[in-house]
């Protein structure tokens, strides 16, 4: 089976979006993942009732409640939010022992055991994603102390922490700034974030003024980013399209017929230019502002 490639000027369409939210206890995560387009909450924490606006919720007592989530189960719904990720690892943790009792001891997984976890967290996300879903990872907030400063780290266990990292196409925190609560998705020195759609820090509103809130957050980070392949694509365009143009030329009339116009074009186009009239033995005459042939010796 041949090679599916995706040329570069090509546009990459972003139709669902992984999204990680964490912050400390009580600044309303869930209330705000309630925001979201059409969500179905799978609740690990127990704490949906806790929620100003919940919508509809699964209460999660087991991994094996979740495990096998088909695409009917989800059909009403455009966004699943799992509340909270580090709950759902240790819930499956207890479900890798039970099914495999060398995975654990005294109640913790062995190395082995935290490989399975990894893999079949990683797996059960994936599968989430091919149901064309977006998905609201929420973690907590861990603290730890570099030196005198405060590390902000998501509150999950063993190696899926680094997969939550990888997994969000985008990552925001809670925080409470002169009594707003805010969301920034910006990284900092002390603090992690991915910010994709270069969102300034969002003042959360109540969810009776705005119950859309979300959702209205993560259409724009996927505009932004299907913008920003568009752009990458006509770009790309320009440059093929120089391209093509400039194996064409050979004379010194050739090259400076085009220097108006290649001003207008990306930098790389420009790039191609200078070194193929070069390779045609012009020079350029910086006070004329125009291709000479060379002067034999």
């Amino acid at each position: 089976m041949a090679l599916r490639i995706l040329r570069s000027s090509d546009p990459i369409k972003v139709d669902r979006l992984n999204l990680c939210l964490y912050g400390p206890p009580g600044v309303g995560k869930t209330s705000l993942a309630f925001t979201a387009a059409a969500p179905l909450l799978l609740d690990f924490d127990q704490g949906a009732h806790r929620a100003a606006n919940r919508k509809d919720t699964v209460r999660v007592t087991a991994w094996e409640d979740v495990a096998s989530i088909k695409a009917d189960d989800l059909e009403p719904y455009s966004t699943v939010v799992v509340d909270t990720a580090g709950r759902a690892l240790d819930q499956l943790t207890a479900d890798i022992i039970r099914r495999n009792p060398k995975a654990g001891r005294g109640g913790a997984l062995t190395l082995q055991g935290y490989g399975t976890l990894k893999a079949e967290f990683v797996a059960w996300l994936k599968m989430l994603n091919t149901l064309g879903k977006d998905v609201i990872l929420i973690a907590h907030m861990d603290e730890q102390r570099n030196g005198d400063e405060i590390v902000e780290r998501l509150d999950v266990q063993g190696g899926s922490k680094g997969e939550i990292y990888k997994a969000a196409d985008a990552m925001g925190r809670l925080v409470i700034r002169e009594g707003k609560r805010l969301l920034n998705f910006s990284p900092t020195d002390a603090a992690f974030g991915k910010n994709p759609g270069q969102l300034e820090p969002l003042e959360i509103v109540h969810p009776d003024r705005d119950p859309q809130f979300l959702a209205g957050v993560v259409q724009s980070i996927k505009d932004r980013l299907n913008s920003m392949t568009e752009e990458q694509a006509a770009a790309q365009q320009v440059l093929v399209q120089w391209r093509e143009r400039i194996a064409g030329m050979g004379s010194a009339e050739d090259f400076n017929g085009a220097l108006a116009e290649v001003k207008l074009a990306p930098k790389a186009a420009q790039a191609m230019l200078a070194d193929a009239a070069k390779l045609n033995g012009l020079t350029f005459d910086a006070k004329a502002k125009q291709y000479t042939e060379a002067v034999p010796a």
